[in-house]
Parts: structure tokens; C-alpha cells; sequence
């Protein structure tokens, strides 16, 4: 294999192109060209093909930085169906005539279902990326636990999962944690720790949502930040429980922090803060409110003598305020842990074509004698029996649903991932170069204009 092709799709992360890195790095090696297309899917679907040449001299050139955050190829959310088939024979022809041999594409469980159906004309690997760390399963056999059923409210049929285990050990799960995740983490625990000095300091309850969707990975690490109480989308919400918690730490310590899931869920299990009944272009519903929704449940439930009796507050209303951690979660540089791990998976991935693979995904695995190292699984294993590949949602068994804490496994589970996520360099870069006094006096130097200069198109047949 001379000559492969890598795009990125789906949204950004702060480890994208420490992948790039780590492929392209790892086909100099092999002497193997890497072209990146540009945009995604929406690439590939352009007839003109534009695309960089990232190592054109056997060396990676000097835009791609392992350390940048977001992609220097670009991303987008556009995505490839089985039934478009004349535009799949499209898409092989036009990268036979780049002379691309085989694709690399980062992404998540958007990014991996949009690549399907284009495997089935053209060799493709993944190579994993999310904040959400919802791409990979549990244990081998749960694609098994999927069922499609009929919904009397829905036009078509609904997937539910059936129950699974209740146990489960760290070394069974398929893809421990993916790049991008760390970073996220690392911004959603400061996020926790400056949240709480208002609320401590003005005795109020703060309400923190984060993202993840239906899985609750980025709520669950957020323990590192020290939240009162952490809501799981997993986890159906106990009203009555959860409203005697937040009333007996607010009378112990006069004030309460609370992470919340996106997709967090009431008693019925319908989402707490889904209004807009939409999807993204990857099928996945779009939360909102879901912060909000949980105020307006403690709201009611707390009332307003709740804080009056102990002259805190005029009503619930004031005393209970809601942040979103937003796109800083995915934006940025990226911290020790993922540029290390999202070059391995990039190289990984890089390999995988070389030995034609072709539908396959690298992967990370634990193991308490090895720790974690590279690996790689079939699509096909995680694909139900449908054909679909579901996010992952976090297991039961990391939760503690009576303490609303990550349980004695969810601890073990974060552990390797944090102890040394951060790095030296991580803390020198912020002390050197956020508040460097250059910044004062230059307009900040986007990639996308010196990328632009690369770009190479197709001319159209």
C-alpha cells in the first residue's frame, strides 16, 4: 500500500490531530503517502475531492501539530447511507483516481456508522475519537442485548436494550476509553471546582450540565472536581430521594453543587430536558434543558420557605442557578493522555491498512499486568443484530445510585486513565503561553489559512 487517504468527521475534539499525527508519523515509517481529505464525508461527496498532501517529502509537514487542538482537515457532521449507492461507486472511483489504496476515519459512533456501507467498496479502518467515550461496549457479546421494537408514538420502529449483567471486570470492556475524553474531563472537574466557590460563597445550588448525550462517562468523571451529586442518563432519576439529598447537605454545608448528564431521565425514563424531539445528522437526539428542567424539579419540590426559614434566599428560584460547561468541553489542547494515546490509535490504525484490514477499529484495552495498550476489533462485532452500533452507556455497576457517586469499579475504572493525565509540558504550556504578551499585539494565526494554501482538487470527469 503506497498511497491512503484519512479524514476526520463528526464533531471536533482536542485529540484529532494528535491522530493525524500519529498516522501520518507512523507511514513515514512504512513509506506510505497520507492524503487528508478535506471536510469530512462532505469530502468525499464533493466530485472535486479537495485534499492535503500531509507528508509529502517523507516527513509530516509543519501545520500538523500533535499538541492543536481541533482538526486541521476539518470535520463535518454530513454522513454516507447504505442505500446511496451510485455516490458510494462515486467515492471508490474518485479516490482511484487520487490513487488513495485504503481510508482512515477518525470519529465516533456517528463517524463508524457513516463508514460502513463505504467499506463494502473500499478498504476502511477507524480510529477512534469522543469526548462522550461512548464508542465500544462493555463486554463482547451486548450488541446481543439490542432489540427493535414497534412504537405506537414513532413512525418507524425504536431500539430498547434489554437488561444486561450486573457485573462486569475492567479488562472484559472493548475500547477502555477513547481520545478526546481526558481533555473533557479535565475542563468539566475545573468547571466543578470554580462553580462551587459562588455557590458556597453566596449559598445557593448550582446545577452543572454537561455533555455526553445518553451516556454518562463525562458526568461520571466529573467526580474528580468533587461534585455533591453526580446524575447519570443511565440512571432513572428518584425524585423524592434525590430532593431529601439535596435538602439535607444544603442545611449541613448551606450550599449544593450537582453535575448533570445531558441526557439525564425522569421516573418514566424520557429525557428531563429533551423539547426539541430533534435529531443531529447522525441520527443522535439533541438534549436540551436538562439542567434547567432539574431546577424547575427542585424548584417545585424545595419551595420557597425552604430557604426562607434560614433567611438564605427570598424564593427557590434565586437560590438555584444552572451552568452549562458547553464547547469548552471538547475544545482546546489536548492534555498528556490523549495526545498519547490518539497518536497510538492513529499509528494503530495505520497498520491496519498496511496489513489489509479492512472494517476494523483500533482500539484501546486494560489489563492489570500490562496496562493499557493498542489493539483492534472487527465492526462487525459491535454492530447489533441490524447492523447498527450503538453508543456505549456506562455500566451499572460503575455507579452508585444511592450515594449519586462513581461506585468502588467506576473508581477503579477512572483511575488508570487520570492518575497521570496530565503532564509537565501541560502546565508550562498554560504558564507560558496563555498570557504571553505577544498575545497583546497579533491577531491569532488560524490553521485554516495556511491549510488553504495546500489544498489540491480534482478536476471533475
Amino acid at each position: 500500500m503506497k498511497r491512503i487517504g484519512i479524514l476526520t468527521a463528526g464533531g471536533d475534539t482536542p485529540a484529532l490531530n494528535a491522530t493525524i499525527y500519529g498516522a501520518v508519523q507512523r507511514a513515514c515509517e512504512h513509506g506510505v503517502e497520507v492524503i487528508g481529505i478535506m471536510k469530512g464525508f462532505s469530502g468525499l461527496l464533493d466530485p472535486r475531492i479537495p485534499h492535503v498532501r500531509l507528508n509529502p517529502l517523507g516527513t509530516v509537514i509543519p501545520e500538523l501539530d500533535p499538541c492543536l487542538g481541533g482538526t486541521l482537515i476539518g470535520a463535518s457532521r454530513t454522513y454516507i447511507d447504505e442505500g446511496q449507492t451510485e455516490e458510494l461507486k462515486k467515492i471508490a472511483r474518485s479516490l482511484e483516481r487520487i490513487g488513495i489504496e485504503g481510508l482512515i476515519c477518525i470519529g465516533g459512533d456517528g463517524t463508524i456508522n457513516g463508514m460502513q456501507p463505504l467499506s463494502d467498496y473500499f478498504p476502511c479502518v477507524l480510529a477512534p475519537k469522543t469526548i462522550d467515550n461512548d464508542l465500544g461496549l462493555n463486554y463482547i457479546d451486548e450488541p446481543n442485548e439490542w432489540v427493535l421494537e414497534p412504537d405506537a408514538e414513532a413512525d418507524k420502529p425504536v431500539y430498547n436494550k434489554l437488561p444486561g449483567r450486573n457485573e462486569i471486570t475492567l479488562e472484559e470492556i472493548i475500547n477502555y476509553v477513547t481520545p478526546g475524553y481526558a481533555t473533557a474531563v479535565f475542563v468539566c472537574a475545573q468547571g466543578v471546582q470554580r462553580i462551587r466557590t459562588t455557590a458556597e460563597s453566596h449559598r445557593r445550588i448550582g446545577i452543572i450540565e454537561v455533555m455526553g448525550r445518553q451516556s454518562g462517562y463525562l458526568a461520571l468523571g466529573s467526580a474528580y472536581g468533587q461534585p455533591d451529586i453526580i446524575l447519570l442518563p443511565e440512571t432513572c432519576i428518584d425524585a423524592p430521594r434525590l430532593v431529601e439529598r439535596v435538602a439535607a447537605l444544603y442545611t449541613l454545608q448551606k450550599h449544593v453543587v450537582i453535575v448533570v448528564g445531558e441526557g439525564i431521565r425522569d421516573e418514566t425514563g424520557c429525557p428531563l430536558g429533551d423539547t426539541r424531539n430533534s435529531v443531529d445528522p447522525a441520527g443522535n437526539i439533541l438534549y436540551s434543558g436538562a439542567a434547567e428542567a432539574l431546577k424547575y424539579l427542585l424548584t417545585k419540590q424545595l419551595g420557597d420557605d425552604f430557604f426562607r426559614k434560614n433567611n438564605r434566599h427570598r424564593n427557590a428560584h434565586e437560590a438555584i442557578f444552572t451552568r452549562k460547561v458547553g464547547h469548552t468541553q471538547r475544545g482546546g489542547r489536548p492534555i498528556l493522555f490523549d495526545r498519547s494515546c490518539a497518536s497510538q490509535l492513529g499509528g494503530k490504525a495505520l497498520d491496519l491498512l498496511v496489513e489489509s484490514q479492512n472494517n476494523t477499529v483500533a482500539t484501546l484495552q486494560w489489563t492489570q499486568d500490562n496496562g493499557l495498550t493498542v489493539d483492534s476489533i472487527a465492526a462487525n462485532k459491535l454492530r447489533d443484530r441490524w447492523r447498527e452500533i450503538h453508543p456505549r452507556e456506562v455500566h451499572p455497576s460503575f455507579y452508585d445510585a444511592q450515594r449519586f457517586q462513581p461506585s468502588r469499579l467506576g473508581i477503579d475504572y477512572l483511575r488508570p486513565i487520570f492518575t497521570h493525565a496530565i503532564g509537565t509540558d501541560d502546565m508550562e504550556f498554560i504558564r507560558t503561553d496563555l498570557f504571553r504578551p505577544g498575545n497583546l499585539y497579533t491577531r491569532y494565526q488560524s490553521i485554516n489559512v495556511d491549510i488553504q494554501k495546500r489544498i489540491q482538487m480534482l478536476t471533475p470527469q
